[in-house]
């Protein structure tokens, strides 16, 4: 029997998923685990058991533990989404999506970053991962001065908005409407994104 505690407290698994939500789980599970334990010690079962699926069905989805934490590592599809709009336009769109990730899926964007593992060289690569595939992405899209920089603070203020909404869980930004906090940080954003 592993060492991981792997069942949240009050999680009961569906009778049944659709592909795509089962994915998720899996691979919101493995992520909870991974900023939590070394990943020698992280098994399929582990994943599968807080994930409330089997593990062969793991294994149908991602081929192998490596195969699944190279997703979890992988901030690729996160970044496609998070970077999808015009640039006048994509500082509202990133507070937009940050918050309607969590509200409606329960996971960041951006935010496993701050759980990510801090030695070894699974933190290494998902570190490496973050700024290759989020900040990278963005500086490459801002003109002017500074991009590199410019990218990171953005990125930096989307983080504590992250936190704020999905770990402090502040009531009044949770009670808000997500298109009126877009409107009142959004512009904070974008004033790091376009001169």
């Amino acid at each position: 029997m592993s060492g991981v505690s792997t069942r949240p407290p009050t999680a009961a698994a569906p009778a049944r998923r659709d592909a795509e939500a089962t994915k998720a789980a899996i691979l919101k599970a493995a992520r909870h685990l991974l900023a939590r334990h070394p990943h020698a010690d992280i098994t399929l079962k582990d994943v599968a058991e807080r994930a409330g699926v089997s593990a062969p069905l793991v294994l149908k989805y991602f081929g192998n533990k490596d195969g699944l934490f190279a997703r979890v590592m992988s901030f690729d599809a996160d970044a496609a989404a998070l970077l999808d709009a015009p640039l006048d336009d994509l500082g509202r769109h990133m507070v937009r999506h940050v918050l309607e990730s969590q509200r409606d899926r329960g996971a960041d964007p951006l935010l496993r970053i701050v759980f990510a593992p801090l030695h070894g060289d699974h933190g290494d690569v998902l570190r490496a991962n973050f700024r290759a595939h989020v900040v990278d992405a963005l500086a490459a899209r801002l003109a002017g001065p500074d991009p590199g920089l410019r990218a990171e603070l953005a990125v930096a203020q989307l983080i504590g908005l992250g936190v704020m909404y999905g770990i402090a869980r502040g009531p009044r930004l949770r009670d808000s409407v997500i298109d009126d906090i877009a409107d009142r940080y959004g512009p904070a954003l974008q004033a790091q994104l376009t001169l």
